[in-house]
């Protein structure tokens, strides 16, 4: 996996100072670096291939060198060649690095963020896309703050599903393929692949765009999976889980989600029970489980008729 520094410079609005010849070298490490014992001239552990952030700590610290070892260091971050050079908001760019990324080919660009805001969003930014990603087949909605991933056989319904959902208010992730990520172990990250970003698929219509229909609050750029629901038509035989006591999960990288089985028959609207489904599952993050309190209650309501009989 790796990103441009061209697209970095784009999505960050970045200002090109020199170096303009390097906008297409990759950036591959999500880890940055802020220069400080290498200023001081010591290399050994100098983290060649990431973005080199310069703040107001670095830039006064490499204001103290004498002229000569200002060039010589410049040199020497340049000659590791790392993928390019940011200063943030409040920091003048010296001479010697706009003529040096001149020579190397290197980016040497300027922001507009403060330094520790440029680091954490800039790092959150590289995370996600060089993150490990795998495709699934599905359509994930934001239904009420929750991440629902649908799945289920071709042909069962799960864009219909997803378009009504849309129509009731809902968000829209990504239909029929899903790219997921993990941000960190709990935590899965799903968005839809470029090409099929804003649409749907529906059977005898064909391909709609739900932003020109519903408008551009129809759509979510990424949602964490907090849920998946998979589709399965009516089995007169099969055994379903009527209380919701049986609690399943299904591992996606390192995370372990809530999985339901969903039956699905003509009577029965889907979109109305995935958001059940949702609601249900927002109150069991915040610790209210409605399965477990009705099963409580049972059992304090079978309690207390055996002591009355035994009185």
């Amino acid at each position: 996996m790796a990103v441009n520094v061209k697209t970095i410079v784009k999505d960050f609005e970045l200002n090109v100072i020199s170096g303009e010849k390097g906008l297409d070298r990759d950036v591959k490490n999500s880890q940055l670096t802020k220069p400080g014992i290498e200023l001081a001239g010591l290399f050994d552990f100098f983290e060649h291939d990431r973005i080199q952030i310069f703040g107001s700590k670095e830039i006064t610290f490499y204001g103290w060198l004498n002229d000569d070892d200002k060039e010589i260091r410049t040199e020497m971050l340049f000659d590791k060649r790392p993928p390019a050079f940011i200063f943030s908001k409040h920091v003048d760019i010296p001479e010697v690095f706009v003529r040096k990324g001149k020579d190397y080919g290197i980016p040497v660009l300027k922001s507009q963020l403060r330094t520790s805001e440029l680091f954490s969003r800039l790092y959150q930014y590289l995370f996600a896309k060089l993150a490990p990603r795998t495709s699934i087949h599905g359509t994930l909605v934001d239904i009420n703050g929750v991440g629902v991933l649908i799945r289920g056989e071709s042909g069962i319904g799960k864009s219909e599903v997803a378009l009504e959902l849309v129509r009731r208010g809902h968000q829209l992730v990504a239909d029929d393929r899903v790219d997921i990520y993990q941000k960190e172990k709990g935590t899965v990250i799903g968005e839809a692949p470029k090409l099929l970003k804003e649409h749907l698929e529906i059977r005898g219509i064909g391909i709609v765009n739900v932003v020109k229909l519903f408008g551009a609050s129809a759509i979510k750029e990424d949602k964490t999976v907090m849920l998946i629901v998979e589709l399965v038509h009516w089995d007169e035989e099969a055994d379903y889980d009527r209380l919701g006591l049986d609690e399943h999960k299904e591992t996606l990288f390192e995370t372990p989600i809530t999985m339901i089985k969903m039956p699905i028959t003509a009577a029965r609207s889907v979109p109305s029970l995935l958001e059940v489904a949702a609601m249900n599952a927002r109150l069991k993050f915040m610790g209210v489980n409605m399965a477990e309190d009705f099963a409580s209650s049972i059992s304090r309501e079978i309690d207390l008729k055996r002591k009355n009989k035994k009185k």
